[in-house]
């Protein structure tokens, strides 16, 4: 069974056009599915209604129609206490960095916050001794080490910190992660060392990975299959390399030609 399925999900929002009111479309009748343990890749320019979408599978907010399920259960029916268990299941790691992390807290604290809120009914010890330990062995996935425990976020460079993101998103063991743009506010060297840990941390974790950007080199070399959505419809999909040789739309040959190829570090 699919772990996301989107099926002929709109969404609008309102808008003021003079001394009316009406209303605009950002998603429009968009169908996919994400199998457990693979990437899809989303890809379009700025305004085609990726992060839109990204949202409603986190249930940050509802389709104006259509159904969105994650785990076979309906976002738009679910109760609380089935949204607050999909939650647990699924993590955000945003593209800004800087903006992700409360500055007032320490890495300790930031890193151990998911287990305060959810950690009894996963049944995580929350004593300071096993949320330092636990913190320790995430931080250690990610690149980092136990002396990034006491400092705070303005202590670390912008390619720290988005492991410091992917270090609280994988705390309670989630099963999909939606990243968004987690790499365009970083310069190519850096972005290519989380996108290559990113990699790693599938194979190691079997995570499922819902991949926005609107790099197409960048969702070609991360996911397993693409899907192109271009002004909030989708436009194309399928398999990464097969899109990507032989695009059928010519709004993905223009995203494919508008990109730079990958550096070296992130090669095949």
């Amino acid at each position: 069974m699919p772990l996301v399925e989107i099926n002929a999900v709109s969404k609008q929002y309102p808008r003021r056009a003079g001394l009316r009111m009406e209303w605009q479309a950002v998603v429009r009748d968009v169908s996919f599915a994400i199998e457990p343990g693979e990437t899809l890749g989303l890809v379009g320019e700025s305004g085609s209604g990726k992060t839109t979408v990204a949202r409603m599978v986190l249930g940050l907010v509802s389709a104006s129609s259509g159904t969105v399920r994650v785990d076979g259960v309906d976002l738009g029916r679910a109760s609380a206490r089935e949204m607050r268990r999909l939650r647990r299941q699924m993590q955000p790691v945003f593209q800004d960095p800087y903006a992700a992390l409360n500055p007032r807290m320490n890495v300790l604290e930031i890193v151990s916050e998911p287990f305060l809120i959810h950690g009894r009914e996963l049944g995580f010890a929350t004593s300071r001794a096993a949320l330092r330990a636990k913190a320790v062995e995430l931080l250690r996935a990610v690149g980092l080490d136990a002396s990034a425990l006491t400092r705070h976020p303005h202590e670390f460079s912008g390619g720290q910190r988005q492991r410091i993101n992917i270090a609280r998103a994988l705390a309670l063991r989630p099963r999909l992660l939606i990243l968004d743009e987690p790499v365009s506010a970083l310069d190519v060297s850096v972005a290519a060392q989380i996108v290559n840990l990113l990699r790693g941390l599938q194979r190691e974790h079997g995570l499922t990975y819902l991949f926005i950007s609107h790099s197409m080199p960048l969702v070609r070399y991360l996911s397993t299959r693409i899907a192109v959505m271009e002004r909030g419809r989708l436009v194309e999909m399928g398999e990464a390399e097969e899109l990507c040789a032989n695009p059928r739309e010519p709004y993905t040959r223009k995203l494919l030609a508008a990109t730079p190829e990958l550096p070296a570090a992130m090669g095949p």
